[in-house]
């Protein structure tokens, strides 16, 4: 009976044979990331790095900080479609004004 005990135990418990032949993740050579990275608006650019590396500061201090540097930015954005659309209606005017 002990020999039909143990040989129950050696299927459960046998060694299962290992597949080495894959290479590890730090063996594989790594693709090179070629990707072109595009130049955006210098301003929002740098604004955004003066919000995300601040100094530690009080909460209220920081809450305030933010909501001014964000009101520039909207005035900016604001400013610029003004003149976009000034733009515009000039060409447009001018444009008339040559069929006419």
């Amino acid at each position: 009976m002990a020999k039909s005990i143990n040989k129950k135990n050696d299927k459960k418990n046998g060694a299962a044979s290992m597949d080495i032949s894959m290479p590890t993740v730090s063996d594989t050579p790594q693709a090179m990331d070629t990707r072109e990275v595009t130049a955006k608006d210098s301003v929002h650019s740098v604004l955004n790095r003066k919000i995300k590396k601040g100094v530690p500061m009080k909460r209220s201090k920081n809450v305030r900080k933010m909501k001014a540097i964000k009101k520039a930015i909207s005035k900016m954005r604001s400013q610029e479609k003004i003149t976009k659309s000034g733009k515009n209606v000039s060409r447009t005017k001018s444009a008339k004004l040559l069929y006419e």
